[in-house]
């Protein structure tokens, strides 16, 4: 996550709790137009939303997450010998919708990290304790799964068309501040905003429907009575609505829901192993294209999905199954949203023509795990290191192209701890020379180390 200035930094708020970063929005063209219309007179500006509310809001849910949390002792205690950590029961609470009649639930997975007990209730006041079946931080949606339920649920519906438009009536219902079920009303603000600090590969629905801390995981609706995204986070500087909200679409929350029912323990994300920069408006002055769009390629993996399809550096992706692309939140988004080996048709311009490019999506390679080999002499002695590989880079939120030898773990006391080193530095070079091998740190004696550390690098000596 990026990060700007501490005043910004608190701007943007997880709607139920926790921050996020500043946000910079990624702007599109209006889509052609359809058969919409807008309010005529006064009479249809008065129409009530009482249909749509009646339809979905019995599928809407309130959350109440309870976690055990260790405190630290006062500082004066632990002076003189004593002051035992304690421990504290936390309560979260949120919203959450039921998509399946047998009691599937989706919310934001802030809502329910670490929770030790669940517990939901109905619009009609019933309640139930629900257990996780699938959270993914990434996306922040978890699905849960009602115990005890024993007759057909309320359900909503979720609409991943992407058929939706800017301008477009929403509803947002859920909980805010714990004061009971609530419904807002607002239009769609903007379609595809990336860059928000929210996560690396979101591209979320932005509504002026005023959401509040309590509203995470509730359903964005539109007037079909569909749900269209889950309420996730607000820009505001006060804590409180101020007509800047997100929301998760239905197009990746589906993703997460079809892994969870499919009987997946996480989410996998595939990609196309190709990397890029946003076509700046003088990069489309020199490309000759008639304004700045897509992501123009700087980087295909070897062997990847990209480099089988025959993308080249240079192509400017403009497309991702008739989608705009405009970076490369946008791009991970896209390709997120698709399963494993699935076929994917991308917009292509190149030597300045518009081609189509047939790709296949898959699993990134490598091994995710971060188990490493445990180095026992030397100057790495104490430090646990792992060959960095897309899928083990992409799991630590980093660049599934980087290369280097990642520190998982550093033992007290041992000499990597004196030397300074720290888990998650990722070793580049050794005495100037790239390294790839964890047995390269074996035994290794006094040496020049070129280490990345935050996406600074630092050289020194140790040993």
């Amino acid at each position: 996550m990026k990060t700007s200035t501490i005043a910004l930094m608190a701007c943007l708020t997880l709607a139920a709790c926790g921050n996020a970063n500043s946000t910079r929005a990624q702007d599109g063209v209006f889509a052609e137009p359809t058969g919409r219309q807008t309010p005529t007179d006064s009479t249809s500006m008065k129409q009530s939303f009482a249909p749509v509310v009646r339809e979905a809001a019995p599928a809407v849910v309130n959350i109440s997450a309870r976690s055990i949390q260790r405190v630290q002792a006062d500082p004066f205690f632990q002076f003189f010998g004593g002051g035992i950590p304690q421990q504290r029961v936390a309560e979260s609470a949120g919203s959450g919708v039921i998509i399946r009649s047998d009691g599937i639930v989706v919310t934001n997975n802030h809502v329910i990290q670490g929770a030790t007990q669940i517990r939901v209730v109905l619009n009609d006041r019933r309640e139930y304790p629900a257990e996780v079946i699938l959270a993914d931080e990434r996306s922040d949606i978890a699905v849960l799964q009602l115990q005890g339920v024993t007759e057909q649920l309320p359900v909503l519906a979720i609409d991943d068309r992407e058929e939706q438009e800017v301008g477009d009536l929403v509803l947002a219902i859920g909980n805010p501040f714990g004061v009971g079920q609530t419904v807002t009303n607002g239009i769609i603000s903007a379609l595809n905003r990336t860059e928000t600090g929210i996560s690396d590969s979101g591209s979320f629905i932005q509504t002026d429907a005023a959401i509040n801390p309590g509203n995470s995981g509730g359903p964005l609706v539109d007037m079909d009575g569909d749900l269209i995204g889950i309420n996730t986070a607000i820009f505001s500087r006060s804590g409180s609505s101020a007509g800047v909200g997100f929301a998760v679409p239905a197009s990746m929350v589906r993703r997460v829901v079809d892994s969870a029912l499919g009987g997946e323990t996480a989410v996998v994300r595939p990609w196309l192993g190709v990397k890029g920069d946003t076509v700046s408006a003088e990069i489309a002055r020199s490309l000759g294209m008639a304004r700045p769009q897509g992501l123009i390629v700087t980087d295909v993996y070897d062997g990847g999905p990209g480099a089988r399809a025959g993308l080249r550096e240079g192509d400017v992706i403009t497309a991702l199954d008739g989608a705009e692309v405009h970076d490369q939140a946008g791009l991970n988004f896209r390709v997120g949203t698709k399963s494993p080996n699935e076929a994917v048709a991308l917009s292509v311009l190149r030597d300045g023509r518009t081609q189509t490019i047939n790709a296949r999506v898959q699993s990134l390679p490598g091994d995710a795990k971060t188990d490493g080999l445990l180095i026992q002499q030397g100057a790495f002695s104490g430090s646990q290191i792992a060959a960095l590989n897309p899928a083990l880079a992409d799991r630590l939120g980093g660049d599934p192209f980087a290369q280097g030898l990642l520190i998982t773990n550093v033992a007290p006391g041992s000499y990597a701890a004196r030397a300074g080193l720290r888990p998650g530095d990722l070793v580049r070079e050794i005495n100037g020379r790239p390294v790839r091998s964890p047995d390269a740190l074996q035994r290794i004696g006094r040496s020049e180390v070129t280490i990345e550390r935050q996406g600074r690098r630092m050289t020194g000596v140790v040993g």
